[in-house]
């Protein structure tokens, strides 16, 4: 198929390519290099990074090694040409975190959430960004945007059509926050911005077949195929904590029974009983570390299960590397070996070989890092061609 672009198109395609290999790349290319990276003539290269000094998104920096002529100045991504908000939407706590357009942490805030209702949770989270805002410091463009990554199901145009844990249905969660703050909003599956996370700033960088496991209150994957997020047929893929472990298992709030996340999430802490020390996972992980054993049992029993639900998605989409991200990542010295040695005696063994899981680097943090960066790209544009 033959694929035309009047000029504008062409210049914004080009830009995006150069403004984001700089971006990746920062502080270490001159305009002969960014050149010989995107396949663009120096020509084209020089005007369009003068544009984006112009715009304040690249600045210059000290002189590279020269080659024998003149020493090149090198680009520098001028990641405080504005910051962004991103934020993580959990069943018991709302956490956010403003952010450079470089994905760097410059506060953190966190609202302990009582109920679900949406009055309640949007007021929370109005108060949260405010807050940040507030602290954000001077730049250009001041604060660009707002990502949210949620705990269920979430289309193109920024509503959560399902919700489980949090008893939504059909929330307008985008144009309600837009209305109220007068910025861009961008809003996805948690899993889904905890992959970008991983993929931008974490332990999956140049990763082409990821799958991130997103464990806390509930578990999501998110699910990257050759180097591109998949979402499936209609944006809905990685519900993964769905996928059925117990054929006559518990009854789920999803509407099923024996769902990997009734096994494997904190939602087990509800089912345990009086036995155990503490309800939520960083007392947990605080009495583990101290040697507690009922503590250690818990996240025994979750890591195998954990390791059951991962060898499915080994097994279905044979990934070169998967990562654990969440709440429960903070777990990892209770969970890794347990879940490592149901994968070692279930997986197929052709799946194993090359094949890494590890925990994410982001801990935490991964989402709304992730979050936060698709608010960027949507500042900065990203503009491709799809043949």
């Amino acid at each position: 198929m033959k694929v035309t672009g009047d000029q504008a198109l062409v210049k914004k395609i080009n830009r995006s390519l150069v403004l984001h290999t700089i971006r990746k790349h920062s502080s270490t290319l001159s305009r002969a290099r960014v050149s010989e990276m995107t396949g663009l003539n120096k020509a084209t290269v020089s005007n369009l990074v003068a544009e984006l000094c112009e715009q304040q998104l690249v600045t210059e920096v000290g002189p590279g090694k020269s080659s024998g002529g003149r020493k090149p100045l090198l680009l520098h991504f001028n990641a405080m040409a504005g910051t962004v908000i991103g934020i993580e939407l959990r069943v018991k706590q709302l956490t956010a975190v403003l952010c450079d357009l470089g994905g760097n942490v410059l506060e953190e805030r966190d609202h302990t959430l009582a109920r679900h209702d949406l009055s309640y949770v949007l007021e929370a989270m109005k108060k949260v960004i405010s807050s940040l805002m507030e602290a954000a410091p001077n730049t250009p463009y001041g604060t660009v945007g707002i990502g949210v990554g949620v705990p269920g199901m979430v289309d193109e145009n920024g509503i959560v059509l399902f919700a489980p844990n949090l008893g939504w249905e059909m929330v307008h969660l985008r144009q309600l926050l837009e209305e109220a703050f007068s910025v861009p909003v961008t809003i996805d599956n948690e899993a889904n911005a905890g992959a970008q996370g991983e993929l931008n700033f974490g332990a999956a960088k140049d990763v082409r077949h990821l799958l991130y496991i997103s464990a806390g209150s509930g578990i999501g994957s998110g699910i990257i195929i050759g180097g591109e997020l998949y979402k499936g047929a209609r944006g809905y893929a990685g519900e993964t904590g769905h996928m059925c472990i117990e054929a006559d298992g518990r009854p789920c709030t999803c509407g099923s029974r024996g769902c990997w996340e009734l096994y494997a999430s904190e939602k087990t802490y509800d089912t345990a009983g009086t036995a155990l020390p503490a309800h939520n996972t960083p007392e947990l992980v605080r009495l583990a570390s101290e040697g507690n054993e009922a503590a250690r049992e818990q996240f025994a029993q979750m890591g195998k299960y954990l390791g059951i639900g991962v060898t499915n998605l080994i097994n279905s989409f044979n990934p070169e590397l998967i990562v654990i991200g969440g709440a429960l990542s903070e777990a990892r010295d209770w969970l890794a070996g347990p879940m490592q040695a149901v994968v070692a005696e279930r997986t197929l063994p052709y799946h194993k070989q090359q094949l890494e899981i590890t925990f994410s680097r982001l801990g935490s943090r991964g989402t709304m890092i992730g979050a936060g960066f698709a608010a960027v790209m949507h500042f900065l544009g990203h503009a491709r061609v799809t043949l």
